[in-house]
């Protein structure tokens, strides 16, 4: 079984690198140092335009939180619609409500809005009471693509056993990327613990 590895990535030489050192996939955002925010217009551009893998961009504008107000909703849904005129492959997003339960309905409403873009629901995920039963709510939508998760752990090594339970719950056809401190020398020894396809980090490859 093919291994995809998703490198993520805040600047235009990270992401050539990690695509000449082997990366399957690019996840391009700003601010690495916030987990992420969306990057800018240009910079998409530049990477899609000369990166030859598929690129995901991250649809997030606050740093804080993922409980998102009716403007900042509006202002992923620009980014968003950015997204699918430039020719990227897919875009990554979650929501919360304040109780941190997942926010379906601004989910549901940003996936519609996404397609025929990849959707991958990012770790906001970890962040809700119960990331397996959060999992099954996300796959009541159809189309939505992935879940891009750590088990609800800071780290992938600490969530075998909860990962290993939410790979067994997703269909073949779904994309369980699995993320957490996931790099290339610690990645062959997660790998024979999960047996999963799909692996997310900054270094996950050598560079």
């Amino acid at each position: 079984m093919k291994i995809y590895r998703e490198v993520c990535v805040d600047n235009y030489e990270a992401a050539e690198l990690s695509y000449k050192n082997g990366a399957n996939r690019i996840e391009l955002c700003s601010r690495l140092d916030l987990d992420g925010l969306t990057p800018d217009d240009t910079l998409i551009k530049k990477v899609v335009n000369n990166i030859k893998i598929p690129v995901r961009v991250m649809i997030r504008n606050v740093s804080e939180t993922f409980i998102y107000k009716k403007n900042d909703i509006n202002m992923m849904v620009d980014q968003i619609n950015f997204c699918k005129n430039v020719g990227v492959d897919g875009v990554v997003f979650g929501c919360l409500t304040k109780n941190q339960m997942l926010d379906i309905a601004s989910i549901n409403l940003l996936t519609e809005l996404s397609k025929p873009l990849n959707v991958i629901i990012h770790k906001a995920i970890d962040k809700t009471p119960n990331p397996y039963e959060s999992l099954k709510m996300v796959l009541k939508n159809k189309k939505i693509n992935g879940v891009l998760t750590s088990g609800g752990k800071k780290k992938a090594l600490s969530a075998v056993k909860e990962l290993k339970k939410m790979l067994d719950l997703v269909p073949d056809d779904f994309e369980l990327v699995c993320a957490g401190g996931i790099t290339y020398k610690n990645l062959p020894d997660l790998h024979s613990k999960l047996h999963g396809k799909y692996y997310h980090g900054r270094r996950i490859v050598n560079f």
